[in-house]
């Protein structure tokens, strides 16, 4: 192909992300699988598991993967919902707020460098791109 499709500079831009992300995260002894997640539990009240997957994006099975190492390390625990006894709702430890704080301060360090880099209009574009994108997969408009 002589020109990028989007797609394409999509895949390669996300791709190069999560290798940053990834390379910075094994500082931490972690990855950005399990910083996303931790950026995704709410820090004072829980998260139920059943939302988690879809607030991330991600299948259960994957979830289940990463929430059982995530316990392991000490990072989460689980408890009965108090409102759903069919449910569990997950809490971050002490541990984990630690390391959630590490990937906020991640997450905000590559936003100031690209904001520094890009203007506002570029970046509202971006955004403005990015969304329409998404109605459009959402409104099942492409295929």
């Amino acid at each position: 192909m002589k020109e990028a499709t989007i797609d394409y500079a999509l895949r390669a831009t996300w791709q190069a992300v999560a290798r940053m992300y990834n390379e910075k995260a094994k500082n931490f002894d972690s990855t950005m699988a399990v910083g996303f997640t931790l950026l995704s539990i709410d820090p004072k009240k829980g998260t139920p598991s059943t939302s988690l997957g879809p607030k991330m994006g991600m299948e259960a099975t994957s979830l289940s993967r990463i929430l059982k190492s995530m316990e392991q390390k000490g990072l989460i625990l689980r408890k009965p919902n108090p409102k759903d006894g069919r449910g569990v709702l997950i809490y971050l430890t002490e541990f984990g707020l630690e390391k959630r704080n590490d990937s906020k301060n991640t997450v905000l360090r590559f936003n100031e460098a690209v904001k520094e880099e890009v203007t506002e209009e570029k970046l509202a574009s971006f955004f403005e791109v990015t969304d329409t994108i998404n109605k459009l997969i959402a409104d099942k408009k492409l295929f």
